[in-house]
């Protein structure tokens, strides 16, 4: 069992227009659509999808019209009741792939609400594989939400504890690096380059750089780290090795939630009992399918790109002093 927690939810909207987008102007869009979003959102449909045991926990008012959204994806739900409403992200495409995002605020969670999550996601960890902690946090918690919510699941569960992976960024992914000592975090490249204080526009080699940085807290701070690059593919570091996986060639119809569909298939792979390095091209090709739907589909094991993803062995560069 696969449990996320989406502490932000959000209502995904996707505008595909028919020209580059023309800021200032007035254009036509081709199509829309709105999806039930949310990084663990996505992760928890891209499991389920798979046919794997799933659980999305995540805060909802009762008559807010994403609840609708969420409940016709049809995954198991731990609603925790709040009185906000989810926000709206708006993501616009061209016919080139190049995407545009505009991300809202979240509704401000209280003490009480954001105690009942954690209660929520206490509770829903018994017996499950991984937790995944994803997205960004809402206004209202601390940035330690979710360091302090991986302290409150090991107490409660100890031994038995899920495995858990967090894909954040910013602060909210500095504190657990900083104290909670997570077994698996999956940023990007930049996300990856903040996280340890440097600019990745200075970056000569994106490789080398991200090996060096991901180096410097695999294993000592983390278990190991899924660091996604886009077209680039992506790097996995475990205390064992470090390998590089290539993506496929594809047409790009939406990046929104492929990286939420990477982790998802990196986690199934797991659960499959896979190598590091079946483990790297099962997320690969997973965000590789993600980018070839439109809005914030969850690919199926059916949209797979065909064909093998090269995986190999990437030597860490020796340190110079």
């Amino acid at each position: 069992m696969i449990v996320t927690l989406t502490a932000n939810p959000s209502a995904d909207r996707a505008v595909v227009l028919s020209e580059a987008l023309q800021p200032g102007e007035v254009q036509r869009a081709l199509s829309s659509r709105e999806d039930a979003g949310g990084k663990g959102v996505n992760v928890a449909r891209v499991v389920s999808a798979a046919g794997a045991p799933a659980r999305a926990v995540v805060p909802v008012n009762a008559h807010d019209p994403y609840r609708m959204l969420l409940e016709d994806t049809g995954i198991a739900l731990d609603v925790i009741e709040v009185a906000g409403r989810a926000r709206a992200n708006l993501t616009i495409t061209d016919p080139g792939g190049e995407t545009t995002k505009v991300n809202l605020p979240g509704a401000e969670l209280s003490a009480v609400e954001a105690e009942a999550l954690v209660a929520g996601v206490v509770a829903a960890s018994q017996g499950a594989t991984w937790l995944v902690l994803a997205g960004s946090l809402p206004p209202g918690v601390p940035v330690t939400f979710y360091a302090d919510l991986i302290d409150a699941v090991r107490e409660r569960w100890g031994a038995a504890a899920p495995l858990i992976a967090v894909d954040a960024s910013g602060p909210a992914l500095s504190a657990v690096i900083a104290t909670a000592r997570p077994d698996l975090i999956k940023p990007n490249h930049e996300e990856l380059a903040e996280l340890v204080g440097e600019d990745p526009a200075a970056d000569d080699d994106v490789h080398d750089a991200a090996v060096r940085r991901a180096r410097s807290l695999v294993p000592g701070r983390v278990a190991s780290a899924l660091v996604t690059l886009g077209a680039d593919g992506a790097l996995l570091f475990t205390a064992e090795g470090t390998w590089r996986g290539r993506a496929p060639r594809i047409q790009v119809a939406s990046t929104v939630g492929a990286g939420d569909s990477s982790l998802a298939g990196y986690l199934l792979a797991d659960l499959e009992g896979a190598s590091a390095p079946d483990r790297l091209a099962r997320s690969i090709a997973y965000g590789a399918a993600a980018a070839t739907l439109p809005g914030t589909q969850a690919p199926t094991p059916g949209d797979l790109p065909a064909g093998p993803i090269a995986v190999t062995e990437f030597p860490t560069p020796i340190a110079t002093s």
